[in-house]
């Protein structure tokens, strides 16, 4: 089931009403889902984690979309005034949460995931994981832009208010 043009637009609509908090808050969930995905797969380079296998072209830009996407859904949890009366948007909650794992195994090494070596030893992992690995980085972006759009579409129809 595609969006509709409606939903594209109050996505839209919420993001042009969002405040300095919610643009920070998407920011630095960005960032933080670019080090929580990015170190421990060392596609972000670092001391503490290493790959057998080089890290792909693909990696990088799947990380960035896969850091701004998650980043856009965690500023949604974000409360800003509104008026009273109103009721929290709860869909796409499982939808991030499965993009943002599958990215996770999207950019990993195919070797150094224990999982995947143990069902497919290390011969297919390189042979059936890997090649695998960039339709599950689509998959995970896809997952994350269908979470940010309902989560968005929601918040400008039912906006979130804060307790009293």
């Amino acid at each position: 089931m595609s969006p509709s043009p409606r939903s594209w637009s109050r996505a839209g609509a919420a993001l042009r009403g969002w405040r300095t908090r919610q643009w920070t808050v998407a920011g630095l969930g960005a960032l933080a889902t670019a080090v929580l995905v990015g170190a421990p797969t060392d596609v972000v380079p670092n001391p503490l984690f290493g790959r057998s296998v080089p890290v792909q072209w693909w990696n990088y830009p799947a990380l960035v979309v896969t850091a701004a996407l998650a980043g856009i859904v965690l500023s949604t949890y974000v409360r800003q005034p509104s008026p009273p009366g109103t009721t929290p948007a709860r869909a796409g909650s499982r939808l991030g949460a499965a993009g943002g794992v599958l990215s996770f195994f999207a950019v990993g090494c195919p070797v150094c995931n224990k999982l995947v070596l143990v069902l497919l030893g290390a011969s297919g992992a390189m042979s059936y994981w890997a090649p695998l690995q960039p339709l599950l980085a689509v998959l995970s972006a896809g997952l994350l832009a269908e979470a940010a759009l309902r989560r968005l579409s929601l918040q400008a129809v039912c906006p979130v208010t804060a307790s009293a």
